[in-house]
């Protein structure tokens, strides 16, 4: 019969103790490192499409000639900071008055993004994507979902060209800072 003495069980339980301790920290820095914003300010030409609105209609890149547009690509439906972002740059001023649209592009039907926008209070029609045009932009999987478009963000200016991107995994960018860098971005061209 083995027995094992009481310092020799004090050792294991304090390497057991700083293992898990190492594999937390680990953890914890993993998450801290994706959650971090990813963004990229290559000039290109922005991939054309047109995509049916949740309120009915089409919307094309076209439809913004002459002006710049943001595409928001997000999770939709099932995500209420995805639309509470929507909702709050809605209710910034700066986009509107520098003639900046902000056009949202989900992976849902009409009817699950339109019961989030009632119930959130958003006004802004979202583009209904199957993931093609998430894809050619570059946004898919760049979220907690690999089949989804994460939290991000496209600048195409007036001429359709692509100035800058961001994905945000910590799911918000707080409007006026979206503003400064689309401003910065636009003045820059």
């Amino acid at each position: 019969m083995t027995t094992t003495t009481a310092p020799a069980r004090t050792n294991v339980r304090r390497i057991a103790a700083i293992a898990l301790a190492v594999a937390a920290v680990a953890v914890i820095a993993s998450a801290l490192l994706s959650a971090r914003p990813r963004t990229d300010d290559t000039v290109a030409s922005a991939p054309a499409f047109t995509l049916p609105l949740s309120t009915g209609g089409e919307v094309s890149l076209d439809d913004y000639a002459g002006s710049p547009v943001i595409l928001y690509f997000n999770e939709g439906a099932g995500c209420d900071s995805c639309l509470v972002q929507m909702a709050a740059i809605e209710d910034d001023p700066a986009f509107a008055d520098a003639g900046i649209e902000v056009l949202p592009i989900v992976m849902n039907s009409a009817d699950q993004i339109n019961a989030e926008r009632e119930r959130l209070e958003v006004a802004t029609p979202f583009a209904l994507d199957d993931g093609t045009v998430s894809e050619a932009y570059g946004m898919l999987g760049t979220g907690m979902h690999a089949g989804l478009p994460g939290h991000g963000f496209v600048l195409i200016d007036g001429d359709g060209v692509q100035r800058w991107s961001g994905s945000y995994p910590s799911m918000w960018l707080d409007p006026a800072e979206l503003f400064d860098i689309v401003e910065g971005e636009l003045a820059a061209a």
